[in-house]
Parts: C-alpha cells; sequence; structure tokens
C-alpha cells in the first residue's frame, strides 16, 4: 500500500507539473490586451470618418441637403475669393452648377493634412501650390464633420 500511494503521489506531482508548463505565459494576454486596445482605440475614429464619408457621398450624390447641413460645420468654406462661408452654401453650389465636382471630389481618396482629413491627395502633397476643388473633414467632439469644399 505504501509503494502503490506513492505512485500516486509521483503520478499527481506529475499531472501538476504538467499543467503548470503548459499554462500560458501570463505576460503575453495582459500584451496581447494592451495591442488590442490600442488598435480598438484608433479604428473608431478610422470606422467613423468611413461612415461619415459614406453618408455624406450618398447624401450629395440625391442633393439631400439635409443630411448634407446635419454633416457640415456652422462655419462651412464654400469660398476663398471672396471668403464666404455659413448660411448659403447650397444656393452657390446651385448657381456655380458645382454638385458634380463636389462628388467627383468626395469620391477622391481623403488623407490627413493639419487637423483635417482632405480629398484630393494632391492637395495634401503640396497644398501651397494646389489649384483645384478640394474637400476637406475635421474630427469634433460630434463626430467628423465636412468643413469645407472650395477652390481657387
Amino acid at each position: 500500500m505504501h509503494a502503490s500511494f506513492r505512485f500516486l503521489v509521483f503520478t499527481l506531482c506529475l499531472v501538476v507539473a504538467s499543467c503548470k508548463s503548459t499554462k500560458p505565459d501570463p505576460v503575453a494576454p495582459v500584451e496581447e490586451a494592451v495591442e488590442a486596445a490600442s488598435e480598438e482605440v484608433a479604428l473608431p475614429k478610422t470606422d467613423a470618418l468611413q461612415e461619415t464619408l459614406s453618408t455624406l457621398r450618398k447624401a450629395v450624390s440625391q442633393r439631400d441637403m439635409p443630411v448634407i447641413a446635419s454633416l457640415m460645420t456652422s462655419s462651412f468654406g464654400y469660398s476663398l475669393n471672396p471668403l464666404r462661408e455659413g448660411d448659403g452654401v447650397f444656393a452657390y453650389w446651385d448657381e456655380k452648377g458645382l454638385w458634380g465636382e463636389l462628388e467627383l471630389i468626395l469620391n477622391e481618396e481623403f488623407v490627413p493634412l493639419d487637423n483635417f482629413m482632405v480629398s484630393p491627395p494632391e492637395f495634401a502633397m503640396d497644398p501651397e501650390n494646389y489649384r483645384g476643388y478640394r474637400a476637406g473633414l475635421v474630427n469634433t467632439p460630434a463626430g467628423w464633420r465636412f468643413a469645407y469644399f472650395v477652390t481657387d
């Protein structure tokens, strides 16, 4: 009996030792959690931007002015010379026939420039010398908002 008890204790020790050796490193899950958390922090901004762009593109293609207005900043810029912002943007786009240009620019890729995401990317590459239509979105406490659509 004594020998079988030793065998039982020996077997239990082996089982316990093998359980400890196959247990995952406690540091790895913590590192993975930190990496996942940092990725989750970055993703909502990207997802929110893409959602805003998708809504804006659809609204512009349908000329859904209430939806477009809901996505604009209160000081939306629509002319550089003379400087115009805020009210009157839809009448200006109608008067100048800019809906098609707006749709083209919004369908381009948006890239970062200062505190904005801008389109077309050529504008971000050389903002001082770029001539042509450009659009910008800014991240506000209320989410991404359409800040401007202008040309020189």
